[in-house]
């Protein structure tokens, strides 16, 4: 399946306010989409430390900080500020004539 037919929609471009969080449900799989300095990332929602809801985290930098236990994930690339591991995935995410689309693969 080409990567142009997965593409899923989850919101109007208007609805990712800057700097706040939204979570969206895809399939089976919890996002978190942020709107920094105009642009869309895309993140898995749950913290992989304890679950902690990361779209209500708060965003400096290019990484958002977990609310609950403050583990911190740079939004392009999902790693860890401190260990440097990817430990949460991110997606691909887009924004076409004002509708935000992303792509999400279930998980198995």
């Amino acid at each position: 399946m080409n990567a142009a037919e997965n593409w899923t929609t989850i919101a109007k471009s208007e609805e990712i306010e800057e700097g706040i969080g939204r979570e969206f449900l895809v399939g089976t799989r919890i996002v978190a989409v942020f709107r920094v300095d105009g642009e869309l990332f895309a993140i898995d929602g749950i913290c992989p430390h304890q679950g902690g809801p990361l779209a209500d985290g708060a965003v400096r930098d290019g990484c958002v900080t977990c609310p609950w236990h403050g583990w911190q994930f740079e939004l392009t690339s999902g790693r860890h500020t401190i260990s440097g591991r990817s430990l949460a995935e991110t997606f691909p995410i887009r924004d076409r004539d004002g509708i935000v689309e992303l792509i999400v693969a279930d998980e198995v």
